[in-house]
C-alpha cells in the first residue's frame, strides 16, 4: 500500500503545547545565561600534561564534560532556596536514553501543574568552525515512537558553545585545562524547519540530524506534521519506503491486519 493509503495512529497534542514548549525553552536559556553572567561557566580539567589539553582536538572530549556541566547547573537551581525558574526536578538519563537530562517545570495548565522536557545536550567548539555543526540527534524509530506514545512529548536540543585554553599552575608548573561555556541555543525539535532536519541512514534505523545547529529556522507545526516530515525523509533515503513500512508495522505506527 502507498503511504497515503495507510491507516495511521495520528497523535494529537494538547492546545497549550506551544505555550509549554516556549516556556521550557525560555527557562532553560535563562538558566544557562545566568550561569554565564555569574561566571559559573568554567570547567577545570586537571592533568599532568606539561603542554596542557590538546586544543586542536578538544571537540573530541568536550561532549561529556559539557553535558556534566549542564546537569550540575540545573541541579544547582533545584538546590537553591531562591529558585526563580520554576524548576521542580532534574534527572540524568541513562546512557542509551533518548535524552541526556530530564527537566520538570512548574506551570499553570488546564489539566496539569507541570511540564516535562527531555533535553539532548550538544557541545560545539567556538575555536573549531565545523565542530558539532551537524550532530546526530536521536534514532529515527525512537523519536517517531515517542511522539506516538505521547503527542505532547517535548524534545529540546540544547546546543552549548565552548572554548578551551590552558593555565599553568604556579605551584606544580602543570598546565590545567579550562573549558568555558560561552554561548547557547535551545530548540524544540518539533519546530525546526523542514530544511534544518535531515536524516542519516547509518546506525540502526538511522539518525535524525540538524543540518547546521548554529543556524536554524523555527516553524510551528503539529506533532503529526513532524511525523510525516521525518517519514518522508526516511523514505527518500537509500532505505526507502519498503523499509519504512517494516518499521511502521513493527512499532505499530499504523493499523493493519496481522
Amino acid at each position: 500500500m502507498e503511504y497515503n493509503d495507510l491507516e495511521f495512529k495520528i497523535p494529537h497534542e494538547l492546545e497549550d503545547y506551544n505555550i509549554c514548549s516556549s516556556f521550557v525553552v525560555e527557562r532553560i536559556e535563562n538558566i544557562i545565561q545566568d550561569a554565564i553572567d555569574n561566571e559559573n561557566n568554567k570547567i577545570v580539567i586537571n592533568t599532568n600534561l606539561k603542554l596542557g589539553l590538546p586544543m586542536e582536538n578538544i571537540n573530541k572530549i568536550a561532549g561529556p564534560f559539557v553535558e556534566a556541566w549542564a546537569l550540575e547547573i540545573f541541579t544547582d537551581v533545584i538546590e537553591d532556596n531562591n529558585n526563580k525558574y520554576d524548576l521542580l526536578n532534574v534527572e540524568a538519563r541513562e546512557r542509551l536514553n533518548i535524552a541526556d537530562i530530564l527537566l520538570q517545570f512548574r506551570i499553570n495548565r488546564k489539566t496539569q501543574s507541570s511540564v516535562t522536557a527531555n533535553v539532548d545536550v550538544k557541545a560545539t567548539s567556538e575555536d573549531i568552525q565545523s565542530s558539532g555543526k551537524s550532530p546526530n540527534i536521536t534514532s529515527f524509530a525512537r523519536i517517531r515512537s515517542a511522539y506516538i506514545e505521547d503527542p505532547d512529548f517535548i524534545f529540546i536540543i540544547l546546543s552549548l558553545k565552548h572554548k578551551g585554553y590552558s593555565i599553568r599552575d604556579k605551584i606544580t608548573n602543570i598546565m590545567n585545562g579550562i573549558m568555558e561555556v560561552v554561548g547557547y541555543n535551545a530548540y524544540d525539535l518539533k519546530y525546526l524547519s523542514d530544511s534544518d532536519i535531515s536524516y542519516n541512514p547509518a546506525l540502526g534505523t538511522g539518525q535524525i540530524q540538524v543540518r547546521d545547529i548554529h543556524y536554524v529556522t523555527l516553524l510551528k507545526r503539529t506533532t503529526w506534521e513532524l511525523c510525516q516530515l521525518i517519514d518522508r525523509k526516511f523514505s527518500a533515503s537509500k532505505k526507502g519506503y519498503s523499509e519504512w513500512l517494516k518499521l511502521a508495522k513493527k512499532y505499530k505506527w499504523i493499523k493493519f491486519d496481522e
